[in-house]
């Protein structure tokens, strides 16, 4: 658009949002037909079936692309329906994942009730040092699946370090075309789930990664009002037989999903400022309250990740994980106080959160799984919103003074 590079905000807001040619709308309007007229069989412009391509999608997924610096985006119904994509495109029966341990339960759920049937080998990490990951890598492994942060433990990986450890180990997936990609022969493909940092935080690729991840209901919707998912590419090649299964499967978002999303992804970089700056101060509150055994935030000096966190990210985001003294019966009457943080599932949202990830995101992990890696019955998961930071302490200070009893 101009001589220059545009900037984060300016990307968001004007990348896939040209006027409209007709009438010259400032905002493109949504186009709901689930059908294209073609002049004859096979000559259209570029819409043939709105599962294959919609206009306000493919304007979404311009956008997707320009805020994560991929090549291109592919947009979703869920951001599970990315991940079950992004499987299904790239893996065969006897392939390999190896993951972080930490990571999202539907994610879990996808990987062990669907694809390990299927006759996949999921292998899990529980340490995040590269040499790990490197470890767990052999010729059968195709994909690397990092989430930094984790969730809910806010656990960050090291991306750049971790894509250096196993490039030259694994070996890129059977459908593509080593000699077309930017990234074959290099290794297994690295994805990175990207939702708690969102792109106005975190840009995955530009460290090394090949695929990014988004549940979009997330800060890029940012309103909680919408679901969908996203896969953003590195390279267009890679991302081609992925955008083939998101048209054989058709696990597609709608038009008006789509509006949402995009119209979302326009004030994401000002609604993530206040995030951050809400959950810093929450973070710090906490810590000093007796009623927390323990409080996760990157923004907080002595979490073990902070120094990662101040140089691969643009901000410390705004989640914040807690461990209520008392277990279970404290976490229970914590969250059944809140007034403004609602006790709820989804992150991201304008409005503050609570979540209890061993009854709730996290059901789906075996008790052993989920205690192995800390997620234990007195944790819970604040999204913290973008209301005024004093109310939202005073609700928390409220909700910590009936937990204690």
């Amino acid at each position: 658009m101009l001589d220059k590079p545009l900037g984060f905000s300016t990307r968001a807001i004007h990348i896939g949002q040209d006027p409209d040619p007709s009438t010259g709308a400032t905002v493109p309007p949504i186009t709901l037909s689930s059908t294209f007229t073609q002049a004859s069989p096979g000559e259209h412009k570029g819409f043939a079936y709105a599962r294959s391509n919609n206009p306000t999608r493919k304007n979404l997924e311009l956008c997707l692309a320009a805020i994560e610096k991929g090549a291109t985006a592919a947009a979703f119904a869920s951001g599970l329906a990315g991940t079950h994509a992004i499987c299904a495109a790239l893996l065969r029966p006897g392939d390999s994942i190896v993951a972080y341990s930490d990571l999202y339960g539907g994610t879990y759920r996808i990987f062990e009730r669907v694809f390990r049937p299927w006759g996949l080998d999921i292998r899990y990490c529980d340490d995040k040092t590269p040499a790990a990951f490197a470890k767990l890598t052999d010729q059968t492994t195709r994909l690397l699946w990092l989430e930094t942060p984790t969730n809910p433990l806010l656990h960050l990986l090291d991306i750049r370090a971790i894509v250096g450890a196993v490039r030259g180990k694994g070996s890129w997936p059977q459908p593509l075309n080593p000699a077309e990609c930017a990234g074959g022969g290099r290794g297994p493909v690295v994805v990175v789930d990207n939702t708690f940092a969102s792109p106005a935080l975190q840009n995955p690729i530009a460290l090394g990664a090949d695929l990014v991840l988004h549940s979009t209901t997330k800060y890029l919707g940012g309103h909680s009002d919408v679901i969908g998912g996203a896969v953003i590419a590195a390279d267009a090649k890679v991302m081609e037989p992925i955008r083939f299964v998101q048209n054989a499967a058709g696990g597609v978002p709608s038009p008006f999903d789509c509006y949402l999303t995009h119209r979302g992804i326009k004030t994401l970089a000002v609604r993530m400022k206040q995030h951050c700056e809400n959950a810093a101060k929450i973070a710090n509150w906490a810590r000093e309250q007796r009623g927390f055994e323990k409080v996760y935030y990157p923004g907080l000096p002595d979490h073990p990740d902070h120094a990662l966190a101040k140089s691969q990210m643009a901000g410390f985001g705004g989640m914040v994980t807690c461990v209520l003294r008392g277990g279970f019966p404290a976490a229970k009457a914590f969250m059944s106080s809140t007034k403004l943080f609602a006790c709820a599932e989804s992150l991201g949202g304008v409005e503050s959160l609570v979540n209890h990830p061993a009854i709730m995101t996290h059901a789906s992990m075996p008790r052993e799984v989920r205690e192995r890696i800390g997620v234990v019955d007195g944790l819970i998961r604040l999204s913290v919103g973008i209301e005024e930071v004093d109310d939202l302490i005073a609700d928390l200070q409220a909700a910590l003074a009936a937990a204690a009893k």
